[in-house]
């Protein structure tokens, strides 16, 4: 075990309910997905306190909903500012239970305080729009305007990969437009949601506004998901839970994002060597477990040997180890499932492709992982692999780049290099994805634009201002002008 990840402690963490810390009658250990030691233990909320979050919610969503823009605005500053002052404890919370490298948990608290922040200014931006009534003959002497009021109570499922920004995400927008919430967070990472709870406490927010209610997704998200006080289910995390939600949702509004096998396309103008870097990020950051995660390189033939050279010879500088230790690039995946099954992958990979590098373990951590000349029917291509491993295929042109992009039932982004402009503008028109990265990859994302996908990635869109509208209901109102 490494020195650093043997100075934790393990803590008793209990629900957050009203602003109270709720004990249970059951609680579970929490691990260390590197070390395997147990760093806290975690209250398992049942149904009845699950409900009881909900009650409080209900109560709480009329006081934040009569609460100001400018008053609102202010709280979330707040607590951008305390998390600001927060930054290393934040960032260690985040590494002990997600097992992220240091330097990219603390590189995920600075993209929380900015989310907080956008949701600050978008508190203040929330407007509706004058309606022409008098365009139809039969809405003479009428005035009307819409207005967009808060959606009520969302029930808000996390995951773990990024256990703050993503709570963050909907946090963060669900106050600014004057909702309460009751937040579930991925049984693996609870920590962050409650460390973000407490600073909330702190930062102004009124009791009941944020509830953590931490447990099973088979006990705290079915209830949440099935109860009828709930307006709104707002939930990242796999398609299978996803479609699940949905289909338990009734007519609740529900925003889901989950996932994709993202894909790049590399023309053959390219000069390699200025976009290494950015594909080795792009396919290995936090072990590969992110939903935007480089999966799939489609590379020009002209370009193609240099590439995966270059690419592969990369890998192999990056450095495995503690999650603690401010050098190590890769650690370990969030379980050892998830690292089984990913090997599993690779086997199978290995059978009718070719593994340039990796694919076995290190200090038990799954090595970056490049595979060349791999089969759309395989896992590791037409799947979610959620690990540091990337698949990079040889193609003739950017059509049949597109093709191979498309050939997926996943689509939430997909990027392109090239200096072509007629093959930039062809697969931002034709490449079926949420998003489209001209000259980088597509795990690039800022917290302020819209982010969703299409086919199984999910529906609606986060970033802030697009989930503050996903947060509210728009209101008609009409003036008869000429009534005596």
């Amino acid at each position: 075990m490494s020195k650093l990840t043997s100075e934790v402690k393990s803590d008793k963490k209990s629900l957050i309910i009203n602003g109270e810390r709720v004990e249970t009658s059951s609680y579970t250990p929490l691990y260390s997905p590197y070390s395997g030691e147990e760093i806290a233990q975690i209250a398992a909320a049942t149904k009845e306190q699950t409900y009881d979050a909900i009650t409080v919610a209900c109560k709480a969503r009329s006081i934040i909903g009569k609460m100001t823009a400018f008053k609102r605005a202010e709280i979330l500053e707040n607590a951008a500012s305390i998390l600001k002052d927060k930054v290393d404890e934040a960032a260690r919370i985040i590494a002990l239970e997600s097992a992220k490298p240091i330097a990219f948990a603390k590189a995920e608290v600075a993209r929380t305080i900015e989310t907080y922040k956008f949701s600050a200014e978008e508190a203040k931006r929330i407007h509706g729009e004058t309606i022409p009534f008098d365009a139809a003959e039969s809405g003479a002497g009428r005035i009307g305007y819409t207005v967009r009021e808060p959606i009520g109570v969302i029930g808000a499922i996390t995951p773990f990969n990024f256990p703050m920004n993503l709570v963050a995400h909907k946090v963060g927008p669900a106050i600014a437009a004057g909702n309460a919430m009751v937040l579930k967070p991925a049984s693996q990472t609870p920590l962050s949601a409650l460390f973000i709870a407490e600073v909330f406490e702190e930062a102004g927010l009124p009791a009941g506004v944020l509830n953590v209610v931490t447990g099973s997704g088979r006990v705290v998200g079915e209830a949440i998901v099935e109860d009828d006080r709930v307006n709104m289910i707002t939930f990242t995390g796999s398609p299978s839970v996803g479609i699940g939600i949905r289909n338990k949702a009734g007519l609740k509004k529900t925003t889901l994002e989950l996932g994709s096998n993202s894909a790049l396309i590399i023309d053959k103008d390219v000069v390699v060597d200025t976009i290494i870097d950015r594909c080795i990020m792009g396919a290995f950051s936090n072990q590969g477990q992110v939903c935007i995660s480089l999966q799939r390189v489609y590379v020009h033939e002209d370009v193609f040997e240099e590439f995966v050279s270059k690419f592969t010879e990369a890998a192999k500088q990056l450095k495995i180890g503690d999650p603690l230790n401010p050098e190590t690039d890769i650690s370990a995946l969030i379980s050892k499932d998830d690292t089984n099954r990913a090997l599993a992958w690779i086997a199978e990979a290995k059978e009718k492709a070719i593994i340039r590098t990796g694919g076995k373990l290190t200090e038990g951590v799954l090595e970056p992982t490049i595979i060349t000349g791999a089969h759309s029917d395989l896992k590791v291509s037409c799947q979610e692999v959620f690990a540091p491993v990337v698949v990079v295929n040889k193609v003739k042109s950017v059509e049949e780049a597109v093709r191979c992009v498309n050939d997926s039932r996943f689509g939430l982004q997909a990027g392109i290099y090239t200096n072509n402009i007629k093959n930039a503008l062809y697969a931002t028109k034709e490449l079926y994805v949420g998003g489209v990265i001209v000259n980088d990859v597509p795990t690039f994302r800022v917290d302020q634009m819209p982010y969703g996908g299409v086919k199984d990635s999910g529906t609606g869109r986060e970033g802030v201002k697009y989930a503050v509208e996903e947060m509210t209901e728009m209101k008609l109102v009409v003036w008869n002008q000429s009534q005596e």
